[in-house]
């Protein structure tokens, strides 16, 4: 089964990765370089709140997609949809 993000939510989930991306080489860097600690944290919580967003965006489109299976009905199994939102708690 695949996730089948569209139009916005697919482009800001995209741009939110790669923002995390660029962060996570920033963090790398700063580490390489000795650089304030107090920083290197500030950066690093950054990184996990875009990660965190872009779960979350991924879960708020696509979360009955992904616990559905095809030809299922359209009641989600609440027990499957608290593991996968947890997961990103």
């Amino acid at each position: 089964m695949q996730l089948e993000l569209e139009g916005d939510a697919l482009k800001a989930t995209v741009n939110r990765l790669r923002r995390a991306q660029g962060q996570i080489n920033g963090v790398i860097r700063m580490i390489e370089e000795q650089q304030d600690c107090r920083a290197v944290v500030t950066q690093l919580a950054a990184v996990s709140k875009a990660l965190d967003k872009a779960g979350f965006t991924i879960v708020a489109t696509g979360l009955k997609q992904c616990v559905l299976a095809d030809g299922e009905s359209n009641d989600v199994d609440m027990a499957e949809m608290e593991k996968l939102f947890l997961s990103l708690a």
